[in-house]
């Protein structure tokens, strides 16, 4: 015998009645569309009926003008005499509509007062004769009928005109109904709306992207262009390092980011280092971010051992500085490949521009490196050029960057690879970047691992740093 578990048999087969959430969900509402087509039908077949035995029809005459009439003006003993057959009764019908709001808006206020044509009177129950008309008994209307076009028959006497009313308990009926089928029907579907809902944003920021995109474009161009122009922001930056870290400075002062804008200078350091004045804390005495509007001297002597690239700028537009030397082996860009190798193309610019002649070499890397195109400041080199021995150990405790994760290493030159390393190339990577390697500085467009930095790059042209805590828009 078949052994049965959520509605599936243990041959793998799904029994009869297995998974009926969504039928279920699909019975509900077609049970609220039905609540509500009742209700409908309701309404307008209590609108519709005929008149019940509590809407009693009356008797009424409807004043004719004196030319329908026969040239003589109607008069309450003339309508008694044709509808009763005794003009003494007159006084019976004055009485059934003394005061009555006509259609003209007057009234009937004396016995002997003029009949207006149009007006409807309320007749004895008893009367008869091809002038009696039959009508609704509205009590809004306290026996008035409707004009007699419209609500009464004319000619037989025994006819009788309908209006459509609603009945004020088939409204709220109707009313009850459609408000439950409404919450009965939100309750199941809250997933299909959600999920529409969802789909109709998504469908909103498909449309907006490639606008998006474009200016996003546009602007890491712009940025592009203005540090391929800006060479005091540069001097600035060297500036601000050697005063922090430079030659004299005792003991050194680790300076891994600059941030350089019209009022002054920002500078990540190691938590606990306190520059003193001119500088003053952003974060705290043992944060890691320290600034100073002071100008810095720009003809210091520049800290040799610094390598500083602009990454890119910060949400106001100020560029940021980082100190490559402080990358200790390989940084690892990830994230989406174009952007990562806008980064990587950025770095290699701005070592162009500040070190002009570093030797450079490109492994192939899996993917296609044509993106990747050597500024022509820089000296491609096909294979390590001997004699560049790997520095000396650091000392213990020198391994510290913001957070504390690398030691100083002097840029000797760059290897770059587009794309994750192959197994033979991240052991290649090893022997020059890595730890009692060559002492060169990798560029990684991908995950590889032994970097000790990783920064993340998104498809809006941006770059994560986590280990300072930034995000940059990156030159395009």
């Amino acid at each position: 015998m078949e052994t049965m578990r959520d509605g599936v048999s243990a041959t793998g087969r799904h029994r009869p009645g297995a998974g009926t959430a969504a039928p279920a969900r699909g019975t509900a509402v077609r049970r609220a569309a039905a609540a509500v087509l009742l209700a409908l039908w309701a309404l307008f077949a209590a609108g519709a009926a005929p008149a019940s035995a509590d809407d009693q029809l009356v008797k009424v005459f409807v004043v004719q003008d004196t030319a329908a009439a026969g040239g003589a003006p109607a008069t309450l003993a003339s309508v008694a005499a044709s509808t009763l057959g005794d003009p003494a009764r007159a006084g019976e019908i004055f009485d059934l509509n003394r005061g009555q709001a006509q259609t003209d808006g007057s009234a009937l206020t004396s016995p002997d007062e003029q009949l207006h044509p149009g007006w409807i009177l309320r007749l004895p129950q008893d009367a008869s004769g091809p002038d009696v008309q039959l009508a609704r008994d509205n009590a809004a209307q306290n026996a008035s009928a409707p004009p007699a076009a419209d609500s009464a028959t004319t000619g037989t006497g025994t006819g009788g005109g309908t209006a459509f009313t609603i009945p004020l308990p088939a409204a709220i009926a109707v009313l009850g109904a459609v408000l439950l089928a409404l919450v009965t029907a939100g309750i199941v579907g809250r997933r299909h709306v959600r999920a529409a809902w969802a789909a109709l944003g998504r469908a909103v920021r498909r449309l907006g992207d490639p606008v998006a995109r474009r200016r996003r474009l546009a602007l890491r161009r712009t940025v592009g262009r203005r540090f391929a122009a800006d060479a005091g922001s540069v001097r600035r930056a060297y500036a601000a390092a050697a005063e922090l870290s430079g030659p004299g400075a005792a003991p050194e002062r680790p300076v891994h980011a600059l941030r350089v804008d019209s009022t002054g200078v920002t500078a990540w350091l190691t938590p606990g280092d306190a520059p003193g004045a001119p500088w003053t804390a952003l974060d705290g005495p043992e944060g890691t971010r320290w600034r100073t509007t002071a100008g810095t001297g720009t003809s210091r002597v520049p800290d040799d051992r610094a390598c500083l690239v602009r990454v890119g700028v910060e949400a106001d537009g100020e560029p940021v500085f980082y100190d490559l030397s402080r990358l200790d082996g390989v940084l690892s860009v990830t994230g989406d490949r174009d952007v990562a190798r806008d980064v990587v193309n950025g770095l290699l610019e701005e070592v162009a521009r500040s070190r002009p002649g570093t030797p450079v070499t490109v492994l192939r890397g899996p993917e296609d490196t044509s993106q990747l195109t050597l500024p022509a400041g820089l000296r491609q080199v096909v294979r390590i050029e001997a004699g560049a021995a790997a520095p000396a150990s650091p000392a213990p405790g020198e391994h510290t960057t913001v957070r504390g994760a690398a030691a100083r290493r002097p840029v000797l030159g760059l290897v770059v690879i587009a794309g994750t390393p192959t197994g033979s190339e991240a052991a290649e990577l090893a022997e020059l970047c890595g730890p009692g390697g060559a002492g060169w500085t990798g560029l990684v467009c991908g995950d590889v691992g032994g970097a000790h930095w990783r920064w993340t790059a998104d498809a809006d042209g941006g770059v994560d740093i986590p280990v300072l805590g930034l995000r940059l828009t990156v030159p395009a």
